[in-house]
């Protein structure tokens, strides 16, 4: 059986590039290898990547165990651990190495494979074994093309250990996933799967601050994200004070709740959750809008309401009537079903931070739009709108403006403090930092006013559109009465018996019926307009300096004159060049 070199070396990856220019190596060897797309590979290398950090964590948990005298469990036994198949110096890899071509496959698809899918379906199995088998639930056998292509990447990937990453500068496999994913949906031009900057994640989390024992939820969890960085979030504050055992174990196997539909990302996202530390993600997989479950066993114990939900739900999407019809403000837009969907599931006091696009904040021309947003206001405290500059998803492939909205389930909103990032350069060279959220994190306890930074009083907002429509109700509310009286005398007029009809006066009765009728409707439209206009949500900062035209219209007819004599004289020149031009030939 054809081997490969046994580069069994340590290497430590600095920093995103690093672990980027380790994971562009081994997709190369996929592809090479007929594993020719995104969409191929990154299902092939989420579960071979998973596996080998997954067997580097179960080490330090039995060397930690052993440490304390307790005793460990791993979810894995030989010969189906990292160290034994995998592993360039391991047991059963040396012994597959000196068997026949197609030793390896065969005990991978036909051995390995089978196990760790059907780890789930045995008795006690744990929720790490059952989270493993959903990993493994879309894999039905090797997909790279000869063993000696498989072989080259799980050395390479071996190299990729836990313990080779630099832990200040790497994030996590969500970054790798991410990064691939990002240029899967460029390829294939999917507009729909967005992913979320990490800074915009990190930022997001400390605004919420979510804490231990707090439920956490993503309905669009895509590889986890948000859950994985408020994991850590609480991690620190919890080892700052000294947790107890009791607390990690709420930790890690009862607090991160999520959906996803998208089975190319699932496994995904349960695999970047478990390598994070989270013991029991409980996704489930399936819409979110439409309740139609692929798989649910993961999220069985979750509850119905939640403490804390931070996402970033698909916008610009289009749902069907399974969807539309589930939600009180039906609606194809995927993004304001999300957002109904969100204060469905909060607790009272609960909290969220989400992603928006501008459209859902100042679209008051469709019904859904406007109840969406009053209930938004009525039910709960909307305390900080973030509008965000333009660019910022661009490297997820996505160009639309965004703002995050902050709010608190369970009581009315009367102030929204707003803050305007709109004004800072991002591009793909120069991302969105943690660092440039400085000023915001500044203002935010106190509300404070800046440059950047306003308060619009809803209550205030509420009252003034509801006194400049009133006079509209009233013309309405007028014209209705009229077109009643009118109504009234048509039914006689036509009651009459066909000798004594005045074809004349009915005539003139439905004409004025119709007149009156749309008059009130006008008046009504005004008046709605005005009134919905309150649920325009934009940030519109009155502080910036408009570029208003001050000069005159006398000074203005000057330049425009001065401005024609200069183009005169310029086409003087030209007809006079042209002119010689003819004569000299």
């Amino acid at each position: 059986m054809p081997g490969t070199a046994n580069n069994n070396q340590t290497k430590i990856l600095y920093g995103p590039k690093s672990v980027n220019d380790a994971v562009k190596s081994i997709c190369d060897i996929m592809r090479r290898g007929n594993v020719t797309s995104a969409v191929q590979y990154v299902p092939e290398l989420t579960w071979i990547l998973f596996l080998c950090a997954l067997d580097d964590i179960d080490r330090e948990m039995q060397e930690e165990s052993d440490a304390l005298g307790v005793t460990y469990t791993p979810p894995l036994h030989e010969p189906y651990r990292w160290r034994d198949w995998a592993a360039p110096d391991g047991d059963i890899r040396k012994g597959l190495d000196e068997k026949s071509p197609g030793s390896m496959f065969a005990f991978v698809n036909d051995g390995l494979i089978p196990y760790l899918k059907g780890l789930k379906g045995r008795p006690g199995a744990t929720a790490r074994q059952k989270v493993i088998s959903e990993i493994m639930s879309g894999v039905r056998q090797v997909g790279i093309d000869t063993e000696r292509n498989f072989l080259d990447v799980l050395d390479r990937v071996h190299r990729f250990r836990h313990r080779t990453m630099d832990k200040d500068h790497v994030f996590g496999l969500s970054q790798v996933y991410e990064g691939l994913l990002l240029k899967m949906g460029e390829k294939n031009n999917d507009g729909g799967q967005f992913f979320t900057p990490r800074q915009v994640i990190r930022a997001m989390v400390r605004v919420i601050d979510p804490r231990i024992g707090e439920t956490i939820y993503d309905p669009g969890s895509g590889t986890g994200g948000f859950l994985a960085q408020s994991y850590e979030h609480i991690e620190e504050a919890i080892d700052a004070v000294g947790a107890s055992d009791e607390q990690y174990a709420i930790l890690k196997e009862r607090t991160f709740y999520g959906c996803e539909k998208e089975s190319l990302i699932y496994p995904i996202a349960l695999a970047n959750l478990v390598l994070h530390g989270i013991d029991h993600p409980h996704i489930w997989h399936g819409n979110t809008l439409t309740g139609r479950e692929i798989h649910g066993d993961l999220f069985a114990s979750a509850p119905h309401r939640f403490d804390v939900v931070l996402t970033n739900p698909p916008f610009g999407g289009k749902e069907g009537k399974d969807a539309r019809n589930r939600f009180d403000y039906k609606t194809n837009a995927t993004q304001v079903l999300y957002l109904q969907h969100v204060m469905d599931t909060l607790k009272p006091k609960g909290r969220c931070g989400i992603v928006v696009d501008e459209g859902l904040l100042f679209r008051t021309n469709e019904e859904a739009f406007v109840e969406t947003k009053r209930r938004l206001l009525d039910e709960c405290n909307l305390w900080c709108v973030v509008s965000l500059p333009g660019g910022v998803f661009t490297q997820a492939g996505a160009s639309v403006k965004t703002n995050l909205l902050f709010f608190t389930k369970g009581e009315c909103t009367k102030a929204i403090w707003y803050y305007d990032l709109s004004d800072l350069k991002v591009t793909k060279r120069r991302p969105l930092t943690l660092a440039r959220f400085g000023d915001f994190f500044q203002c935010l306890p106190a509300r404070s006013q800046s440059k950047a930074s306003w308060t619009v009083d809803v209550v205030v907002r509420r009252e003034r559109a509801a006194s400049r429509a009133r006079p509209f109700h009233d013309r309405a509310r007028e014209k209705s009465r009229e077109a009643a009286h009118w109504k009234e005398r048509l039914r006689k007029l036509r009651a009459l018996v066909p000798v004594e009809r005045d074809a004349a006066a009915i005539e003139e009765a439905s004409d004025k019926l119709k007149r009156l009728t749309r008059a009130a409707r006008q008046f009504i439209a005004k008046a709605t307009g005005i009134e919905n206009a309150v649920y325009d949500l934009r940030a519109s900062n009155p502080n910036k300096r408009l570029g208003v035209d001050t000069r005159t219209p006398d000074e203005l007819l000057a330049i425009i004159e001065e401005k024609g004599e200069e183009v005169r004289k310029a086409l003087a020149v030209v007809g006079s060049v042209s002119s010689k031009g003819l004569r000299d030939g």
